[in-house]
C-alpha cells in the first residue's frame, strides 16, 4: 500500500491530533469518519494513524519536513526489522 504524502501532510495541517484520533475512532466503529473519505477502512486508517503521528511531533516543535522524515525514518526501521525476521 503506497503512503500519500500530500493527503497526510494536508491532514496533518488540518486536524488537530484529537481530531484525526476521533477520525480513526469513527472509521473503527462505523466504517467512515470526517477527516478522510473516498477510500478503503485499511487506506484511511494507514494515512489518519500517520498524520496523527506528523501532528503530534509538530506540535512538539519539529518542522512539518522534519516530522515526514522522522515518520519515513521509522517506517523503514519497522520494515527492515520485520525482514530480518523473515
Amino acid at each position: 500500500m503506497a503512503t500519500d504524502l500530500k493527503e497526510i501532510r494536508e491532514l496533518a495541517k488540518r486536524f488537530r491530533p484529537d481530531e484525526i484520533e476521533g477520525c480513526l475512532t469513527q472509521q473503527l466503529e462505523t466504517g467512515a469518519n470526517i477527516c478522510l473519505r473516498d477510500a478503503s477502512s485499511e487506506k484511511v486508517i494507514n494515512e489518519l494513524a500517520k498524520a496523527v503521528f506528523i501532528r503530534n511531533l509538530m506540535d512538539q516543535g519539529v518542522s512539518l519536513p522534519d516530522a515526514l522524515r522522522e515518520l519515513a525514518r521509522r517506517m523503514r526501521s519497522i520494515q527492515m526489522g520485520s525482514e530480518k525476521r523473515e
